[in-house]
């Protein structure tokens, strides 16, 4: 059976590229090994070429769609890191922030949070960010803005929030 060599290498390959912390070879890597495994797979069902191809393309988007997922949420975990600890700040204050993501596909991160401006939007105090981005990566910190809202629980309590759905997306490289 033609499958298991490309599912194993499909799994040899996501492994190494995890625990390298790279999120574009791991996007390349899964979206090209998902290819080989949806066409070895197709190719132990039908004879037709066609076929066969529709289903590779298809398991394809299907990886490369969990891909951007993980990514997603990765850079949402970055995201509640930097609102929680620009939350409590008042204007021109400064505050660390640090994230450890359960997944190695991008690197810890750390940097430096700082609200420059409040103002009470429709009820809520909004705030605009400046935060620092500090890497294991050799490249220098880079300054970027947003903006964050303070939000109420079912309980009473508060927590921020990004403002803006697609926020810095210079920071994160594409929109989410």
């Amino acid at each position: 059976m033609q499958i298991r060599p490309a599912l194993s290498l499909l799994a040899v390959m996501a492994l190494s590229v995890l625990s390298s912390g790279c999120a574009s070879l791991f996007e390349q890597t899964s979206s090209t090994g998902a290819a080989i495994a949806g066409s070895a797979a197709a190719s132990t069902v039908t004879r037709n070429a066609a076929l066969a191809t529709g289903i590779g393309v298809g398991v394809e988007a299907l990886a490369a769609r969990g891909v951007r997922v993980l990514e997603r949420q990765i850079h949402g975990e970055e995201q509640a890191a930097i609102a929680e600890a620009a939350g409590p700040l008042d204007a021109d204050a400064v505050a660390g922030w640090e994230v450890h993501h359960a997944f190695a596909l991008e690197p810890d991160e750390r940097g430096k949070v700082s609200v420059t401006r409040i103002a009470e939007v429709l009820g809520r105090t909004c705030k605009e960010i400046v935060f620092t981005v500090e890497s294991g990566e050799s490249e220098a910190p880079g300054a970027f803005l947003a903006d964050i809202c303070s939000v109420e629980n079912k309980d009473g309590s508060k927590h921020w929030n990004w403002a803006l759905a697609e926020p810095s997306t210079a920071r994160w490289g594409i929109l989410q």
